[in-house]
């Protein structure tokens, strides 16, 4: 009995001091965030920065309540937000097709993997515009820029995902008789899950940044139309305030991901 209550308070001091650390963390990135809001704040109305050039917190939330009033920001994050949720399921729908045909076929993966090594390489900036004289401009444009940015990275991290799998209980399957599909779906696909997840939570960012690359040259709606419209009219608060709803629509992409990835590995 001593001994497992002895257990017991290892164990719930353990929690209580992971929790200790989690929440001063947490506080740490809340302070950091609060102190560089306050000294940007500062710098602008004691003239240390031009806030014509650099803005500030208060005029960029000013602008937001602005837009917010007329709801037309409402509208520009809408379609940011529509056009990167659908660059990203596509993404992973193809990546997860392409990876499971190269995992079947070994001479078919020998003869695509350099060029999808290439492919990942290529700057997707230099493809845009390539996209506008092939697809005009529009939404199609935008989203097959949004795709072209993770496709192939997410390709290759997929099927190597698969080829690290344990080859014994392939084997195994094999030897009791199963085909190639048994192996997959019961072998395969079940332990590349971590991988895939991981790869998931980078591919929503990189969604993201092909958008606002495709938004930047093929749209008139949507955060990157803003930014560019901004710049040219040497409006900076409202490049700032787009950038802005940017970081916070990445952190909520991401952090959606994490709580899908926390119930899969906890379910």
């Amino acid at each position: 009995m001593k001994e497992k209550k002895c257990e017991l308070t290892k164990q719930e001091e353990f929690v209580k001091s992971h929790k200790r650390h989690h929440h001063l963390i947490t506080s740490w990135r809340f302070l950091i965030l609060v102190l560089f809001l306050v000294l940007w704040e500062a710098s602008a109305d004691l003239g240390w920065i031009d806030s014509f050039f650099f803005s500030s917190p208060s005029r960029v939330v000013l602008l937001f309540i602005e837009l917010c009033a007329d709801r037309s920001i409402f509208l520009h994050i809408g379609i940011t937000l529509w056009e990167t949720l659908l660059s990203f399921l596509l993404v992973f729908l193809i990546s997860l097709i392409s990876a499971t045909l190269l995992w079947y076929s070994t001479k078919l993966s020998e003869i695509l993997e350099p060029y999808l090594v290439i492919l990942n390489s290529l700057p997707k900036s230099a493809l845009a515009p390539l996209f506008i004289v092939w697809l005009g401009t529009g939404t199609k444009t935008i989203i097959v820029a949004g795709i072209s940015v993770a496709l192939f990275g997410s390709i290759i991290s997929f099927y190597t995902g698969f080829k690290q799998s344990d080859s014994e209980k392939v084997t195994l399957i094999y030897t009791l008789g199963g085909k190639k599909r048994d192996a997959f779906f019961k072998v395969i696909l079940p332990s590349s899950v971590p991988v895939l997840l991981s790869t998931t939570k980078v591919n929503i960012g990189l969604a993201l940044v092909g958008v606002i690359i495709g938004e930047f040259l093929a749209a008139r709606q949507g955060l990157g139309y803003l930014i560019i419209y901004g710049s040219q009219v040497f409006q900076l608060d409202l490049v700032i305030m787009a950038v802005v709803i940017l970081c916070l629509i990445a952190f909520g992409l991401y952090r959606g991901i994490q709580q899908i990835e926390y119930h899969i590995r906890k379910g």
